[in-house]
């Protein structure tokens, strides 16, 4: 009754061998999550191993030990040891939804969400300072099938070279060179805008002043009306803007896109920047000036985030912002709100005191203060004079500090994200080696239909758990499917096993021998639920070697007795006249018997 108890267990449960590393549970243990793979494995699998009783998969074992305490607890924890995309494709494999993640492991789980929300931003951002190969450039106008087969004209191989040497600036040595012009250019613009403001940099414009007396005397005399800037900034400017024009022409005629070139906000403030320039000066040749031109000529100084396109830094800090938009947006709102709020409890509180220098005449004077106030500035300017107004002032103090404190942690976090990353990118290889997605080979098939059990009977042989070979060899005594017994059999031979069955008592066994010519036998698939393959007693089952004449291989099991012996056995019982015992090649190596 303990043995059939025994068989019964043996029987319901299932051996799932998953990168090398061996995992057995209950049949009904992989039942609890219906419509996932391990729910669906049946013996008509391709992946199941009828001799070792497994399933293989050529999968990661260390998710899969979490997968399966899935299945067990009904728990699904992500192992901290691979990486979430691993993870998301082993679930994905074996069928199971990644939002099933337990809430204690759902941060670290979505923490590769965000890094790769940041690594496509720094692609499309291109910081790349590495050389451009032809190929890389080739494709930006989409014309790398040309490329290769040679089909292209005069213009479109000088093209690409041009825009590489004023887009690409670590594209060769003359790319870095305007690079440094553009950089030169760039900087002695702004000062030059910057300079021209000062009162020591400007010119003074005299005007000759005539006085008439009514005595007759005439009178003249110089007076200031103006000043200009020096003549020499004008040359300046002049020779910058030259440049800036002639970059500006030649980077959209030889733009891939012409629309994209247009879109781009750089492209957009050096083009307005050039243009008011122009401007200005036409309308100071006309004596047209206008203030309102010279207002928005302040757009030159925007030429600075030109140098975005040799820093990668300025593009860094940018997009960090952009990232930060969401913390940024609260933040005004708080602000706005503290503001409003503060504006008006400040009007009301420094009215209630009698209070005759009052600087907060209306809430929207208040506003200014409650500004100045929670951004921690102080200018000074306007101050509560009563003690419920510095009360109020207290709190618009504390208010502003936290509201503004609270957000910055989440733009430096996310300012090291993306710095981090960049340089971390900077320095892995370009090239990567290349793998095939090609699934190993499965071996050769035997004439029966038999895989090779060469794999089969080292994972046998060399089991980490000891006595496996025993309770192999305990299941075939008790009357185990004939596929237990065949990794014993050499697999080199043509037919692994020849059975017979006769009734006792009978007067022959005939004994159908295999050989390297004989034709295989067919095999069926074992089957659980079926008692074909189980030695009953008084059978006598003869499993034949690869030598044909060689009898000494030949395995004989008789039901009946419960036990099984090899022929170099019976030889050696009756050894012949001209062979001692002794002697026998190969009794040591075939001589199995089983006891129970």
């Amino acid at each position: 009754m303990h043995i059939m108890s025994n068989q019964q267990d043996a029987d319901n449960r299932v051996i799932i061998n998953v990168g090398g590393i061996r995992h057995e549970t209950y049949k009904a243990t992989l039942k609890k999550i219906p419509a996932t793979r391990l729910s669906r494995l049946t013996e008509a699998l391709a992946n199941y191993d009828p001799v070792l009783n497994e399933y293989f998969f050529d999968r990661h074992p260390g998710v899969f030990a979490q997968i399966l305490n899935y299945y067990r607890s009904g728990k699904l924890h992500y192992p901290t040891d691979v990486c979430g995309p691993l993870f998301e494709e082993e679930l994905e494999f074996w069928g199971l939804d990644s939002n099933q993640v337990e809430p204690c492991c759902w941060m670290t789980y979505t923490t590769h969400r965000d890094t790769q929300d940041v690594l496509a931003i720094l692609d499309r951002l291109d910081l790349d300072t590495d050389k451009p190969t032809d190929d890389d450039i080739m494709k930006r106008f989409g014309w790398d099938d040309q490329y290769r087969t040679g089909d292209l004209n005069f213009w479109q191989r000088i093209k690409p070279k041009i825009w590489a040497l004023f887009d690409e600036p670590y594209s060769s040595n003359y790319a870095k060179v305007i690079a440094v012009v553009s950089v030169f250019f760039i900087i002695i613009s702004i000062l030059s805008f910057c300079l021209k403001t000062h009162p020591d940099m400007r010119v003074p414009v005299l005007s000759n002043v005539t006085t008439n007396f009514t005595r007759g005397d005439i009178t003249w005399r110089l007076e200031k009306s103006k000043t200009e800037p020096h003549e020499s900034f004008f040359y300046i400017e002049c020779v910058s803007n030259a440049w800036f024009t002639f970059e500006i022409i030649i980077r959209f005629v030889v733009a891939p896109g012409k629309l994209d070139f247009l879109k781009a906000p750089v492209n957009i403030i050096d083009l307005v920047a050039t243009l008011s320039f122009y401007l200005d000066f036409l309308l100071t040749e006309l004596k047209q000036e206008s203030d309102i031109l010279e207002f928005f000529s302040i757009i030159r100084i925007m030429r600075l985030y030109k140098l975005t396109r040799h820093f990668s830094g300025l593009k860094i800090l940018i997009h960090t912002f952009k990232a930060s938009a969401k913390e940024l947006v609260l933040l005004i709102f708080f602000l706005v709100l503290g503001i409003v709020v503060f504006a008006a409890l400040i009007y009301y509180a420094e009215r209630i005191q009698h209070n005759p220098t009052n600087d907060f005449e209306s809430i929207p004077v208040g506003l200014w203060w409650a500004i100045v106030t929670m951004t921690t500035i102080g200018y000074g300017d306007m101050v509560p004079k009563t003690y419920v107004g510095m009360f109020v002032g207290s709190l618009c103090a504390l208010t502003g500090v936290l509201t503004i404190a609270l957000p910055v942690p989440v733009i430096v976090s996310n300012f090291a994200l993306f710095y981090s990353h960049t340089q971390a990118r900077s320095k892995l290889p370009k090239k990567r080696r290349r793998v095939l997605p090609v699934e190993a080979p499965r071996g050769p098939k035997g004439p029966g239909g038999t895989a090779p059990q060469n794999r089969r009977m080292n994972a046998i042989k060399h089991s980490p758990h000891p006595g496996a070979l025993d309770v192999k060899m305990g299941r075939i005594a008790m009357g185990g499917a004939l596929q237990e017994m065949l990794p014993f059999c050499n697999p080199s031979s043509a037919a692994l096993a020849t059975m017979m069955r006769t009734p006792a008592g009978g007067n022959s066994t005939p004994v159908v021998n295999s050989t390297h010519n004989s034709s295989p036998l067919p095999t069926t698939q074992p089957n659980a639920n079926s008692h074909s393959d189980i030695v009953k007693p008084n059978d006598v089952i003869v499993l034949h070697g690869s030598k044909p004449n060689d009898v000494h291989n030949d395995v004989i099991v008789r039901g009946g007795s419960n036990s099984m012996k090899s022929t170099n056995s019976l030889n050696a019982d009756q050894p012949s006249p001209t062979q001692s015992p002794t002697s026998t090649p190969h009794a040591s190596n075939n001589l199995v018997t089983v006891n129970t």
